[in-house]
């Protein structure tokens, strides 16, 4: 199971750490976290919710592999890797599509690598950077749940 503790919460973007089966794997970037809950009305969700700039609710998702992103599988590595199938977190209330995957900003003069999805690599200074290989070895681990807190 993946753990995703949300350490630092900043106006623009939400910092965290990851970790497979308790164990520390990598830091983690989304945007917004603006208190949102997993058993909160739909309507709350959407009220508080800014869109593509808010960091989905906290509790415990199911992960797929199985569902092709429309944007991703049309980009060669992602087709190539993955057949553009990426970790898609399920049922999530108020939100669509939300994925685990590279990237490097969350609301950084003009760059935005996330539009309410994790973006996983290491922290440095103020971005992600080796996205890409440390999403590689999560997405082989294909783990199934993640809980974020």
């Amino acid at each position: 199971m993946l753990i995703l503790k949300r350490t630092n919460k900043q106006p623009e973007y939400t910092q965290g750490e990851l970790y497979v089966d308790n164990k520390y794997f990598c830091d983690t970037l989304e945007p917004t976290d603006r208190g949102l809950k997993k058993d909160d009305p739909t309507s709350l969700i959407k009220q508080v919710k800014v869109p593509s700039k808010t960091a989905i609710p906290t509790g415990l998702y199911k992960i797929s592999y199985e569902i092709k992103s429309p944007k991703y599988s049309q980009i060669k590595y992602y087709k190539d890797f993955c057949d553009g199938k990426m970790p898609r977190l399920l049922d999530v209330k108020g939100f669509d599509g939300i994925l685990i995957h590279p990237g490097n900003w969350v609301s950084h003069n003009s760059q935005n690598d996330s539009d309410g999805c994790i973006l996983v690599g290491k922290w440095d200074k103020d971005h992600l950077i080796n996205s890409r290989i440390t999403w590689e070895k999560l997405y082989n681990l294909k783990q199934t749940e993640i809980k974020i807190e």
